[in-house]
């Protein structure tokens, strides 16, 4: 693979195909407002997204439930670690009422890790699903959530109300992981995908990588047939930006022709869809994956991807 290194500088300036126009269109106002008055948190904003400005213009946005304090402290993500305050009970409502209000047909929700609480949250996605189906019926829902400390019957809560996608990240190779995320556990990612679709084969799983962190491509390589291992359907893979001087430094750029080698590969090991791009993050554009997943699968004469539209 081509490669384009990074040097020692806290703040190597970007490629070409990295630079996205700053935020700002009316469409972007009007959403940023209509968060502020439901106090409700994006990982958009939380997490300094790249693509902020493109999706928020476009109506859509990842809602970032449990509050904006994390319990951990991963080395490439800028949330905020500390203490979190307790648990909003009426987040869920707010959210099912913003989502309406917005006319949204999909939604991705995700949360701060919340290691102080013995479900890790999972109560409150559960409520959230089932809040946003009944306030808006024909609105699918995916969730990208922690790892709950490997607690099944927490993962469970989330499983029976059923959401369209469920997605957990890897984040990186094995080898990398403790450096990249000391808190969690590269084979109980892998374990949480696989037990979701223990309590419900028909679950539509999801897993993204993020590169550019000292990986190599074979390592990259290992880690797509350990997902497909547990047989992940969805896969997501983009460029790691250094949020800050205080974060791991970016190891390289690659360039969009290995974006397209990575995704040739990972279509070639058996993913229903996989999002593999510079700018790609877990949910951009998700309710497309999930649709060109769904095309992919009928037009191949597999198995369909599930769309649900009631909880059960």
């Amino acid at each position: 693979m081509e490669q384009t290194r990074v040097t020692a500088a806290a703040r190597p300036r970007l490629p070409e195909w990295l630079k996205v126009p700053m935020p700002g269109g009316p469409r972007y106002i009007e959403l940023q407002n209509l968060m502020r008055s439901q106090a409700l948190h994006t990982v958009c904003e939380e997490a300094h997204c790249p693509n902020i400005g493109e999706c928020w213009d476009r109506g859509t946005a990842t809602f970032m439930i449990l509050g904006d304090i994390c319990t951990r402290r991963c080395h490439y993500c800028a949330v905020t670690t500390g203490r979190p305050l307790g648990i909003d009970l009426q987040e869920p409502g707010r959210l099912a009422d913003t989502v309406k209000a917005m006319g949204l047909r999909y939604c991705v929700i995700t949360s701060v890790n919340r290691d102080d609480l013995s479900d890790g949250g999972a109560f409150i996605f559960a409520s959230c699903i089932k809040k946003i189906r009944s306030q808006v019926p024909g609105c699918r829902v995916e969730v990208l959530i922690p790892d709950f400390a490997g607690s099944w019957p927490a993962l469970k809560k989330v499983i029976d109300v059923r959401p369209d996608v469920l997605n957990h990240n890897i984040e990186s190779p094995k080898r990398v992981f403790p450096k990249v995320r000391p808190k969690g556990d590269y084979r109980l990612s892998l374990d949480l995908l696989a037990q979701a679709k223990e309590l419900d084969p028909a679950t539509v799983t999801k897993s993204g990588i993020i590169v550019g962190m000292g990986e190599t491509t074979d390592e990259l390589v290992e880690t797509m047939q350990d997902l497909r291992g547990v047989d992940c359907d969805l896969l997501t893979i983009g460029q790691y930006l250094r949020p800050s001087a205080k974060h791991l430094p970016v190891d390289r750029f690659y360039t969009p022709a290995e974006f397209d080698e990575l995704g040739a590969i990972g279509r070639k090991l058996g993913f229903k869809h996989v999002a593999s791009g510079p700018l790609v993050r877990s949910s951009y554009h998700a309710d497309e994956q999930h649709d060109a997943a769904y095309a992919t699968s009928a037009l191949a004469g597999g198995s369909e991807l599930p769309t649900r539209s009631t909880c059960q």
